[in-house]
């Protein structure tokens, strides 16, 4: 009978040694998964109030942007871009900007430069003004002409056409600050929302894109 005490009484303390174990073992592996799930969970907290601050200060930009509509500027809600409420259209050929568009271009312009002003209460978002010249083809010649080409040449033109807009601006004493970046682009006979058809020389013109640029915003 003696024999059979001084056995179990080992043999439970080691069993009891070893459920300890394990149980600790379960403990600290539970722990773990908690504190992962736990990171995991902060984590999924932060990235959404990060998209809802992002999606805020859209709505916020959006509206601020709505006033940009009126006499000189219109939303194409096609395209989701400003375009001037008026035309100004290029003689053939040319970079030059009709003396009649001038003065408009130049009211549009100071006009543009105010209410984009009232949007620097936050430093961090930047925005780009893009001036994108454009080009149209000569319908009296079949698409494969080479006059009719997306060449340099034509490249060119339309980015001279831009950057006239721009020279203008600046020659009326116009001065963008820093978080408003103005760039001239040429698109030659490409670009989205061209005349097409008998419309096609409409095409010789420039269009005024306003947004806000991407990585600035939630900073």
């Amino acid at each position: 009978m003696k024999e059979s005490r001084d056995f179990f009484w080992p043999s439970y303390v080691d069993l009891m040694t070893a459920l300890f174990l394990t149980m600790l073992v379960m403990f600290v592996l539970s722990y773990k998964l908690f504190k992962d799930k736990q990171r995991d969970n902060d984590k999924l907290i932060y990235d959404l109030k990060v998209q809802v601050q992002e999606k805020r200060k859209l709505d916020e930009i959006k509206a601020a942007l709505k006033r940009l509509e009126s006499d000189y500027f219109v939303y194409n809600e096609r395209y989701k871009r400003y375009e001037l409420n008026f035309p100004v259209t290029f003689v053939s050929q040319s970079a030059v900007l009709p003396a009649e568009a001038q003065a408009p271009l130049i009211k549009a312009g100071r006009f543009l430069l105010s209410q984009m002003k009232a949007l620097e209460t936050d430093d961090n978002v930047q925005y780009l003004i893009v001036v994108e010249g454009r080009a149209a083809k000569d319908l009296r010649f079949p698409a494969s002409d080479p006059r009719n080409l997306d060449g340099p040449a034509v490249r060119q033109l339309s980015y001279s056409r831009a950057l006239a807009v721009i020279r203008l601006w600046e020659q009326a004493g116009l001065r963008f600050p820093g978080n408003l970046e103005v760039v001239a682009a040429g698109s030659g006979f490409r670009g989205a929302g061209r005349y097409t058809g008998a419309q096609e020389g409409l095409n010789k013109r420039f269009i005024i894109q306003v947004q806000p640029k991407i990585g600035s915003i939630g900073k």
